[in-house]
């Protein structure tokens, strides 16, 4: 176990060239572009699958605003992501350190990687049930052999990591067709879901009858979409291009690609979201509550001949379940990355890859094992943790915005590139209102358990 300081990611920092000059604006993007992907797939892990597919079975439409709001909140604080990191040359774990000091850090260290674990755990139970539904393995197997995921990433992470953005965009681009071609075969109703962009009072007070109220829902689709832990990875990975760290113009160049790249990307993983509560919608909304919005569910729901239609039914519902697995293999890279980003910036330690990989695997398999062995492989009982998880992302989130956004708003620390007062006002803005309603949350949990 080492103790000594080093830059974010140091393995991987600078290693990527990039075009000076009067390079063509596509080659610079070109170059530039990768670091949106990794941060993306953040933002369409299975845990954003099961609560855009919840919502969407028991309120319609209605929580697309929710959605579109979340994502706006997201491409705002990756930008300043991009922005601290590129700047600074310190990634948000090592500037709040430098701003807090070794205690406080020391918490935030274990709160985040709380958040990182909670991610682990929504990744875990989404590939256990794609391994189910494709070749009917048993959920607690399925949890057993995810482990493998700590030989992929160590095989890929020997390869560059222009290879894995590029490999991890290819997986995003797939996804992304594969629920695109689904919708349109459910005839969705455009103008109805283009209204539902329109936030509604609704959201607060709708409550469905044996499910979950829609403004709980809503909370753990904040927190499936804002993930705390991809603010940390941006800060750092945006740091593996070549430009000139002096040099004000280069560093303005810089934040330009990066905030295209990530919006470009964002854009992608809010499509997604919105397609999987428009399905969710169009096959579960108005039916019995306890008997709707699971993977399994729409997993059956997609093998119905009259809405597969031009494809055969069998191989929709495999490519659903193959885009759950990707889905659930992609976030193994980004939550080992800022594992290792955290403890090194908050706590000046680095220990190699994979025994960071198999200790994250290891916390995050026992609560899922023992919710297994005390409620039996029910998937309704699984994928109600699965969504739990994604509410204490919601709750974690502020811990990570608050200092994010004292430190882009320091002018000291940023210069030029303090951010604007818009920026400013929207940013707090947005974590006063998510902090308010996260005390909402915890009241209306803590009653429920008590009642």
């Amino acid at each position: 176990m080492e103790t000594v300081r080093k830059n974010s990611l140091e393995e991987i920092n600078s290693t990527i060239p990039v075009p000076t000059g009067k390079a063509r604006f596509i080659k610079k993007l070109f170059a530039f572009s990768g670091p949106g992907a990794l941060v993306a797939v953040g933002y369409m892990d299975p845990g954003n699958w099961i609560t855009s597919i919840q919502g969407g079975a028991l309120y319609g439409y209605l929580l697309l605003s929710v959605i579109l709001i979340s994502s706006l909140i997201a491409m705002l604080l990756q930008v300043m992501c991009a922005k601290l990191g590129i700047v600074t040359g310190m990634d948000l774990a090592q500037a709040t350190k430098a701003l807090v000091g070794r205690r406080i850090a020391i918490v935030l260290w274990l709160t985040t990687e709380l958040a990182i674990i909670a991610t682990e755990m929504a990744e875990i139970i989404g590939s256990a049930i794609a391994l189910n539904l494709l070749f009917n393995i048993p959920l607690l197997l399925g949890v057993v052999i995810t482990v493998v995921d700590v030989l992929l990433l160590l095989a890929l992470i020997k390869f560059s990591i222009r290879k894995i953005e590029a490999l991890v965009f290819c997986l995003i681009a797939t996804i992304f067709i594969i629920f695109s071609y689904e919708v349109a075969l459910t005839n969705p109703n455009l103008s109805l879901i283009i209204r539902s962009f329109i936030p509604q009072t609704e959201i607060l007070t709708a409550h469905v009858s044996g499910g979950d109220s829609a403004f709980f829902i809503a909370l753990g689709i904040v927190g499936a979409t804002v993930m705390p832990h991809n603010l940390y990875l941006h800060s750092s990975i945006v740091q593996s291009r070549q430009y000139t760290r002096e040099d004000p113009q280069a560093l303005e160049e810089a934040i330009r690609y990066a905030t295209i790249d990530s919006n470009m990307q964002l854009s992608f993983s809010f499509i997604i979201n919105c397609l999987l509560l428009i399905l969710g919608a169009s096959l579960f909304f108005g039916k019995n509550p306890e008997d709707i919005g699971r993977f399994a569910q729409l997993y059956n729901a997609l093998q119905d001949h009259n809405m597969a239609g031009a494809i055969a039914s069998s191989t929709l519902a495999t490519l659903f379940a193959i885009a759950l697995l990707a889905s659930g293999q992609n976030a193994t890279i980004t939550g080992t990355l800022t594992s290792q980003i955290v403890m090194e910036g908050f706590i000046n330690v680095t220990l190699p890859l994979w025994q960071r990989r198999i200790i994250n695997r290891v916390i995050a398999i026992i609560p899922i094992i023992t919710g297994i062995y005390l409620w039996g492989e029910k998937g309704e009982i699984i994928e109600k943790l699965l969504v739990y998880t994604q509410i204490f992302l919601s709750i974690a989130l502020p811990i990570s915005m608050l200092p994010l956004l004292y430190l882009t708003s320091s002018r000291k620390l940023m210069g030029s590139f303090v951010n604007g007062k818009t920026f400013i006002i929207v940013g707090w803005l947005a974590n006063a209102v998510l902090i308010v309603l996260n005390i909402q949350l915890i009241i209306k949990t803590m009653n429920m358990l008590l009642s």
